[in-house]
């Protein structure tokens, strides 16, 4: 006959599930921010096609590019890189308006 509890040599069996050490735990937070910021996302690309053709007709009357509509598009350009940087795990900084706006030099 077979005692079957264990000794006290023995540990006893465990029964919870083993946990990896290597897998994270699904980033919630993350995907509501990368919902949030892909609906800026979305209206920054829709302004920067405005800008661009704002920028055509001052181009058209004047002859020469606006440089500070050059600039703040330029600033958004990098926004919109942040913002998509953000969202497809690129980068763990979070953008504007959590984090700072980048600043064109």
């Amino acid at each position: 006959m077979t005692d079957a509890s264990p000794s006290p040599s023995q540990p006893a069996p465990a029964l919870a599930v083993p946990v990896n050490p290597a897998r994270m735990p699904f980033p919630a937070v993350r995907l509501l921010y990368s919902i949030l910021f892909g609906f800026i996302a979305y209206f920054v690309v829709n302004v920067l096609f405005l800008l661009a053709l704002l920028q055509f007709v001052v181009v058209a009357i004047n002859g020469r590019v606006n440089e500070e509509l050059k600039n703040f598009t330029f600033s958004l350009v990098q926004y919109l890189w942040e913002l998509l940087a953000y969202i497809t795990f690129v980068r763990d900084e979070q953008p504007f308006p959590v984090g700072h706006f980048p600043k064109h030099a």
